[in-house]
């Protein structure tokens, strides 16, 4: 409802607008190509104050050379329009890979200043997008500066520290592991055996004038028991009766037992990742059981009726997945 139609139309103009060059800066009529040499700053219109409405801006910066890596740093002062339902839809700014049009983030709001960003190549983008109503202030600043590859190792991806991984980043990243080990390696590999120790080891808490000792023991809270929990009981399958009828779309015939028990994914998907709107509990086996029942028909000419023992087909779901189900699928 408030999308700008200068956004929608920014991919098909932005190869073919006239461009200028001044100080470094190539620009076009919707796109602001930056020579990336050192360190600098790439803000939103009128920063730190109010930013103008309807207003679409890319900012493409590129490393002088091939094995560069740009890294970016939110300046702590940021502040747009706020989401609607957790989605930025209206004022925003997001950062993309040009190559795969992979978006690496889109912010808004005030309550979060976005983690760093490092290109996976010598390039870039940075969009900035703010529609007719309620602009905020103050915008965002966001600090730009190169990452030196190796020339020996040129393909070797630059890697970003886990504690510099934005919130959303990290969660999701964290949410993948089984156990409280592959949480701890993940986050300090060189000190992951440490950490693990300092979990357990007792602590002192202080009441008024006294004192009591809290120890905190293995075998009272098992972190990856609960994990597990939540994993066998979320999206699994399970037994569900249904009606032979409506199962079969059979109206010609009655069946005895009319319902049978089958195996079919139930459960919520409450922890599907971060930018999935619709995630559904989806069968990832399905395996085709037969079933013998009695099945009774009315014979030809209203002559009683005909019984048979029959085999009837019924879906089992023997693997179960949460499944992303956005929008564009």
């Amino acid at each position: 409802m408030h999308e700008s139609v200068a956004e929608s139309s920014l991919v098909s103009k932005i190869h073919h607008a006239s461009t200028k060059q001044q100080n470094g800066v190539h620009e076009s009529q919707h796109e602001k190509v930056v020579s990336v040499t050192g360190d600098g700053i790439i803000q939103s219109p009128d920063f730190p104050n109010t930013y103008p409405r309807n207003t679409v801006i890319v900012w493409r910066l590129v490393a002088v050379t091939e094995s560069s890596r740009i890294q970016l740093t939110f300046d702590p002062r940021f502040g747009l329009e706020d989401a609607e339902n957790s989605i930025c839809k209206y004022d925003y700014v997001e950062v993309e890979e040009p190559v795969g049009g992979i978006v690496l983030g889109r912010w808004c709001g005030s309550e979060m200043v976005p983690g760093p960003q490092v290109s996976k190549g010598n390039q870039i983008l940075i969009r900035f997008v703010s529609d007719e109503y309620f602009p905020s202030d103050p915008g965002f600043c966001i600090h730009y500066s190169l990452l030196q590859q190796r020339q020996s190792e040129p393909e070797a991806p630059a890697v970003m520290p886990a504690w510099m991984q934005g919130v959303d980043a990290l969660s999701e990243a964290v949410a993948g592991f089984s156990t409280m080990e592959e949480v701890m390696k993940y986050l300090e590999p060189d000190r992951w055996q440490v950490d693990m120790e300092d979990l357990y080891k007792p602590t002192w808490q202080v009441v008024g004038k006294s004192f009591f000792h809290q120890k905190k023991s293995r075998g009272v809270v098992d972190l990856n028991l609960l994990r597990e929990e939540v994993r066998l009981y979320s999206c699994t399958p399970r037994n569900f009766s249904v009606s032979l009828r409506e199962e079969l779309k059979r109206t010609d015939a009655i069946f005895w037992p009319s319902c049978l028990l089958v195996k079919r994914c139930g459960g919520n998907c409450a922890c599907c990742s971060h930018n999935c709107y619709d995630c559904q509990c989806s069968p990832t086996k399905v395996a085709k059981k037969y079933h013998e029942v009695l099945m009774l028909k009315h014979r030809a000419g209203g002559r009683g009726l005909q019984k048979t023992l029959t085999d009837v087909p019924l879906e089992h779901h023997e693997e179960c997945s949460c499944v992303c189900k956005n929008d564009s699928d």
